[in-house]
């Protein structure tokens, strides 16, 4: 699925980037989040430039690993519910406007290549979706989850749909009903987390992630990861629930402060 012209991303590098932090190094694609003043909540743009990175990723066979990573105390706070309110903070971004409309769910299901997020700090609400969107996860100790949406007045509706396929549909939605935090013990016991480590071991854990990756077939991972997602998850629920969260957000009174 892509969302920007060749021509739009032919400059890819020119771009000035707002919302995110970005390098790659040996096939290694990183991607920062980079908003720790609002403990990096999805603002708008924030998901153009992450959608801008990964059409720009898809069709660059030199990278091969795309790593997830924050900025901040907090890896993300999930949306930005001051920016669907339509009070949208100002900002810096030189990143086109997409062809079409980003469905945050779909945009990481879409990427055929195997993406690691490396959790740093406390995950909230759509920070969920993000690590539920990614194929493998590290996550430091002490570490926190939770979906407090419920708290807001709305329900994490696509969250719902991203986790109970990791988790198990029961799990997910007593977890979104109740609102609850888990540690990063739980988050692995549930599947959400794939490897727990300290912080001085951090690097380490990734390195090893790289490497096991290195002399596998790029091509036959994205080929495979291509047909699970077109036999095996359907675009068209994170297109309808995204359109009902908006429509939650829009007819209630929400707390927004971060």
């Amino acid at each position: 699925m892509n969302y920007f012209s060749d021509g739009q991303l032919s400059n890819f590098w020119e771009n000035n980037f707002h919302f995110l932090n970005i390098e790659v190094n040996e096939g290694v694609f990183f991607l920062t989040l980079n908003r720790p003043n609002k403990k990096n909540a999805l603002h708008p743009q924030m998901i153009n430039e992450i959608a801008f990175c990964f059409d720009y990723i898809s069709k660059n066979n030199n990278v091969r690993l795309v790593i997830v990573k924050s900025s901040g105390d907090t890896f993300s706070a999930g949306a930005d519910l001051k920016a669907l309110k339509n009070n949208v903070e100002p900002h810096k971004s030189s990143i086109p406007e997409p062809s079409k409309k980003i469905i945050i769910g779909n945009l990481f299901n879409s990427l055929y290549k195997p993406k690691l997020a490396v959790v740093q700090g406390n995950v909230y609400a759509g920070g969920c979706l993000i690590v539920a969107g990614c194929n493998y996860v590290i996550s430091c100790d002490n570490l926190s989850y939770s979906l407090p949406e419920v708290k807001r007045g709305i329900f994490p509706l696509q969250v719902m749909e991203s986790l109970s396929h990791i988790i198990g549909l029961k799990k997910t939605i007593d977890w979104c009903i109740r609102g609850y935090k888990i540690d990063t013990n739980k988050a692995f016991d549930w599947g959400l987390v794939d490897q727990i480590c300290r912080h001085d071991e951090l690097e380490k854990s990734i390195n090893d992630w790289v490497s096991s990756f290195s002399e596998n077939s790029q091509r036959a991972i994205e080929f495979g990861l291509k047909i699970y997602h077109e036999h095996f998850q359907d675009n068209s629920k994170h297109e309808k629930l995204e359109k009902l969260f908006r429509e939650m957000v829009e007819h209630n009174q929400l707390s927004t402060d971060f």
